[in-house]
């Protein structure tokens, strides 16, 4: 009994890398802007995984003024607030937060069709 012992590794964790990997995307944030589909020609842009400590509403306001679309901030208990903004705003709302400083254009991720 004491072979199968020894060939069994009980301190092996498996998700030990990925956990280690984990701990350092802090420096990798990424800022994820989707589309989302409604009914028939309508659809919702949202935007996610902005930091905490810009103001929501007041990048909220400046998109609306900018685009001329109606938005809202939506708190989500997994993803934490999210910016909706209406129809596909996908490539403006990636610019301006470049132009705006807000974000790296390599730290956007764009979803969608």
């Amino acid at each position: 009994m004491s072979e199968l012992d020894a060939q069994i590794p009980t301190t092996f964790d498996p998700f030990a890398e990925a956990n280690a990997e984990d701990s350092g995307a802090g420096t990798k944030e990424y800022v994820h802007i989707r589309i989302q589909q409604r009914n028939g020609r309508k659809s919702l842009t949202t935007v996610q995984g902005l930091k905490k400590e810009f103001s929501y509403n007041k990048i909220l306001k400046d998109l609306k003024k900018e685009f001329c679309c109606n938005g809202t901030v939506v708190q989500d208990p997994e993803l934490g607030q999210v910016i909706q903004l209406q129809g596909d705003q996908r490539k403006n709302v990636s610019t301006f937060l470049v132009q705006a400083g807000i974000v790296k254009k390599d730290h956007i991720k764009i979803h969608g069709f």
